[in-house]
């Protein structure tokens, strides 16, 4: 007998819709699964088995042949028990093949029939909004989640056998709170920051027009103290931007249990980290630091300790906002809109070239400094050398809040909105949006002329000193752009002390 029901598998981080079949015939007491499966796929025998058993259900002696459609694509993972259950108690004639066909099944199975609990809920629950269907039912943990999608018929099942209450038609209704972001432990603030007030003006620009930074100083002006900071004076992600972020989080084996959307997310990871582990890879590909960073903060600590090849991966995902994943059998394309925030030290001691305290060779600084390539540093659109505080500055009053930076930010990120759409920075604008919105007067365009032949701009260099300007400007409510804006937009870009 034949019988199918549906499941997804997770592809980057999509939801891609597959069936599961199921054909019970005569012969020896065989359980094969086809369809490119993986080691906990194929392992799904087992807990399939056992949890029909110790649930009560018969297990067909007979020769069963599980197929996995579209049979090219890698499936991977247990989120197909249910799915595959399901369709063996069909094709067993013990369960109605209606409506339970009409149901996407996403949990996996303990051996006793427990339902457990599944990443990537989130992005599976989109997937059906977009597709059509009667809902999906999943494992009670996963049920807050998956209502994210306003509309979507859920069924929490909390064991194997609920499939017969699902098989008459009869679902179970949970009562589930609204969406809310979720509040994680209170952001350090700003004030903690005192002095450096060139790196405090950086935070802020970066912070109001989204653009990559680069901090270079020696160990303990603030670097670190800075971008742990950043977070609390960006403005808060709308409901759409949210739920891009939970559905990411989700996949990444970081479900939402409470029915909270993930805040603006902050990725610091360390120095040792491989190519694959930044930008994505695996097999199946799995998103990387830059794709969990999406919308939020990807703070690179010790830059000149990355190896080369981890920071030239960043130059394509800097440019364009995504990252393209390409292997023999599959191209996956995964977002990373993150925001860049780097420290670095002057040296590998980290005292500087010219410290009395140096012990760096002029070889060691120029390999320690070559890390850092001129295509990437290009890049980026500010770069600040900061130096350690006084002692009267550590001593003193504390700094301006992030509650009143926050609030400067939020105003210049509403007339970003209003210029270019929900979601969009300044530092996102292609060539055409900055010859048409930030357009500069005769004294702006001489500034940045000299400053052109003084700091030797490429033509992208030149673009991004503009969206620097246009944020200086929004900061300030002007409309317009000028001379004082590409003024500080220059001074930002160069790595002079400040």
């Amino acid at each position: 007998m034949l019988a199918r029901t549906r499941t997804f598998a997770i592809a980057g981080i999509e939801a891609v819709p597959v069936d599961v079949e199921i054909d019970i015939h005569r012969g020896l007491p065989a359980f094969s699964i086809v369809g490119l499966p993986d080691a906990a796929v194929r392992e799904s025998r087992e807990r399939v088995r056992a949890a029909l058993v110790n649930s009560g259900f018969d297990f067909p002696q007979q020769r069963i042949t599980a197929n996995l459609a579209p049979a090219d694509l890698r499936k991977a993972g247990p989120g197909f028990d249910l799915a595959i259950a399901a369709a063996v108690l069909v094709a067993s004639g013990q369960l109605r093949a209606q409506p339970l066909e009409r149901w996407w099944l996403a949990a996996e199975l303990a051996l006793d029939g427990t339902v457990r609990p599944l990443p990537g809920i989130l992005a599976m629950a989109e997937r059906i909004d977009r597709a059509g269907g009667a809902g999906i039912a999943v494992a009670a943990a996963n049920v807050a989640e998956a209502r994210l999608v306003e509309g979507l018929a859920v069924a929490p099942l909390a064991a194997v056998t609920d499939l017969r209450a699902l098989a008459r038609g009869e679902v179970p209704a949970t009562a589930v709170p609204p969406p809310r972001q979720r509040v994680g432990p209170a952001a350090p603030d700003l004030a903690d920051l005192k002095g450096q007030p060139g790196l405090r003006r950086g935070l802020e620009v970066a912070a109001a027009g989204g653009h990559a930074a680069l901090v270079i100083g020696p160990p303990g002006s603030g670097k670190s103290l800075a971008a742990r900071r950043l977070p609390s004076i960006m403005p808060p992600l709308s409901h759409r931007e949210a739920i891009e972020v939970t559905k990411i989080a989700s996949i990444a084996g970081r479900p939402c249990a409470d029915g909270g959307l993930a805040p603006r997310p902050f990725r610091a990871p360390h120095h040792t980290i491989s190519v694959a582990g930044l930008v994505g890879g695996g097999s199946p590909p799995r998103p990387g630091e830059i794709t969990l960073a999406h919308r939020g903060v990807l703070f690179l600590d010790e830059l000149g300790e990355f190896s080369r090849p981890s920071l030239e991966a960043l130059r394509q995902p800097l440019e364009d906002g995504l990252v393209t994943i390409a292997r023999a059998r599959s191209r996956l394309t995964l977002p990373a809109g993150f925001q860049l925030f780097a420290a670095a030290n002057p040296c590998p001691c980290g005292h500087g070239e010219g410290s009395s305290r140096c012990c760096c060779t002029a070889e060691r600084i120029r390999s320690y400094a070559a890390r850092l390539s001129g295509a990437l540093a290009d890049r980026v659109d500010i770069a600040l050398a900061v130096e350690q505080p006084s002692a009267a500055t550590l001593d003193g009053d504390p700094g301006e809040g992030s509650a009143a930076v926050a609030a400067r930010v939020l105003d210049a990120r509403e007339a970003q909105r209003e210029r270019l759409g929900e979601g969009r920075t300044n530092a996102s604008m292609t060539d055409r949006e900055v010859a048409e919105r930030a357009r500069l007067d005769g004294p702006a365009r001489a500034a940045l002329i000299a400053g052109h032949a003084d700091l030797g701009l490429s033509g992208r260099g030149w673009s991004r000193v503009i969206k620097v300007a246009r944020t200086c400007a929004d900061l300030a409510g002007s409309r317009d752009v000028t001379g004082e804006h590409i003024d500080e937009a220059l001074s930002l870009r160069r790595r002079g002390k400040r």
